[in-house]
C-alpha cells in the first residue's frame, strides 16, 4: 500500500492506496489517524525538526520557493499570503494543546469528505465508511479567514540570492473557483504557458533560447485566484525576459487568436484532463476537490464540454477584464542589485 498526507491552502488530506482486497485495512488506518491521533509530545518535537528541515529544503529550491514569494507579495500578512508549512519559528512554538484544539475544532463531520475510487462495491463501501466515522464529532464547519485584496498599481518583490539563474514569477489577480469565466481563463492560461506548443514556450525557449523552464497556471480558491507565470532565466538577460513575457500577455488583449490555435489548445487541455485520470487516486482527487470545495460535481466529460465551449470572444473578454496594471505582480529570486529597471517594465 501507499499512504501519505498533504496540506494545501484550503484543505488537508490523508490518503492510502492499495489492492482492493485490503480496502478494510486502509480504511481502518486512515480513519484511525484522522480521528484518534494522540500527538505524543516526544513525537511532536521530532516532527517539528522534520518540518523545519522541509521548510529549509524548499527555500533552497528557487523554482519552488518563488511561488511562496509571490503569494506573500499578492496577499501579504494574512493566511492566503503565508507559507502553508509555516516558518521555523512558528513550527517550533506550536504546542500539543494547540494542535489538539485545532483538531477538535476543525476535524468534524461537516468539514470532512471521504472519497473512495476504484473497483468497489458502493453499498459495502458506504456502510464501511459510515461505521468507521460513526463517532466523529458533528460540529459546525468554521469558515476560513476571508482574503483581503487591495492593489492600485504594479507591485514588485525581490529576494536577493546568489544563484546562477534568475527565477521569475508573475501573478495577475483574477477570480475564485466558482466564477463563470473559469473555463475561459483556463484556456487563456494554456494558450500562454500550457506545454511545449504554448506561446511562452515558443517565444522564451524556441525563439530566444533564454530559459529551460517556463509555464503558466491558474490558481483558484474559494474567494480569490490568480494567474501565475514562471520561468528561470540568465541574470544578465532578466530585462529581456520580463519584457518578452509581458509582451505575450499583452498579445492576448490586443491580437485576436485564430480558430485553429483555440481548437488546438482546448484539445490539449481535454487530453491532459483524461490522461490525468488514468489512476484511481487521480479520480479520487478529481471528485474529492470538487466535493470539499463545495463545487457542483461534474464528470470528466462535463468538464471537457465546458472547455470545448470556450469561444474566441471569451478569451478576449477575460484578457481585457483581468490583465491590467492594477492586478500585476512580479516576484524575483536571484542576484538582483537594482529594482528600478525591472519595475519600469511592469505594464500591461
Amino acid at each position: 500500500a501507499q499512504y501519505n498526507a498533504f496540506t494545501s491552502q484550503e484543505m488537508t488530506g490523508y490518503f492510502a492506496k492499495s489492492d482492493r482486497k485490503h480496502f478494510a485495512t486502509i480504511l481502518d488506518v486512515v480513519s484511525d489517524i484522522y480521528l484518534h491521533s494522540t500527538f505524543p509530545a516526544a513525537e511532536m518535537e521530532k516532527e517539528k525538526g522534520v518540518i523545519v528541515e522541509e521548510i529549509k529544503m524548499y527555500e533552497d529550491l528557487p523554482p519552488r520557493h518563488i511561488h511562496d514569494v509571490l503569494l506573500s507579495l499578492l496577499y501579504g500578512d494574512q493566511p492566503a499570503g503565508w507559507d502553508v508549512a509555516g516558518t521555523p519559528d512558528t513550527v517550533r512554538a506550536l504546542t500539543r494543546e494547540e494542535l489538539v484544539g485545532y483538531r477538535d475544532k476543525h476535524y468534524v463531520s461537516r468539514a470532512t469528505a471521504v472519497i473512495v475510487a476504484g473497483a468497489i462495491d458502493e453499498k459495502r463501501v458506504e456502510a464501511d465508511v459510515r461505521a468507521a466515522f460513526s463517532k466523529m464529532p458533528d460540529g459546525k464547519k468554521h469558515p476560513k479567514t476571508a482574503v483581503r485584496e487591495a492593489q492600485k498599481k504594479p507591485a514588485l518583490s525581490v529576494l536577493f540570492k546568489e544563484t546562477d539563474q534568475m527565477h521569475v514569477a508573475f501573478g495577475i489577480r483574477t477570480f475564485d473557483l466558482f466564477h463563470a469565466d473559469l473555463p475561459a481563463m483556463r484556456v487563456a492560461t494554456a494558450l500562454l504557458g500550457g506545454g511545449m506548443s504554448s506561446r511562452l514556450f515558443q517565444k522564451m525557449r524556441d525563439e530566444l533560447g533564454i530559459c529551460y523552464y517556463v509555464g503558466a497556471s491558474h490558481e483558484s480558491f474559494t474567494d480569490h485566484g490568480f494567474l501565475e507565470i514562471t520561468a528561470g532565466v540568465p541574470a544578465r538577460r532578466l530585462k529581456e525576459a520580463v519584457a518578452a513575457m509581458l509582451h505575450e500577455v499583452r498579445r492576448l488583449k490586443t491580437e485576436k487568436i485564430t480558430a485553429a490555435e483555440l481548437t488546438r489548445v482546448k484539445e490539449h487541455l481535454v487530453g491532459a484532463l483524461y490522461l490525468g485520470l488514468e489512476t484511481s487516486d487521480a479520480v479520487a482527487d478529481f471528485y474529492g476537490f470538487q466535493e470539499i470545495m463545495r463545487k457542483p460535481l461534474l464528470r470528466p466529460d462535463e468538464t471537457a464540454a465546458k472547455i470545448r465551449a470556450v469561444g474566441i470572444g471569451e478569451i478576449a473578454r477575460v484578457s481585457l477584464s483581468h490583465f491590467s496594471d492594477s492586478r500585476l505582480n512580479l516576484a524575483l529570486i536571484g542576484p538582483v542589485k537594482k529594482q528600478e529597471p525591472i519595475a519600469d517594465l511592469l505594464h500591461l
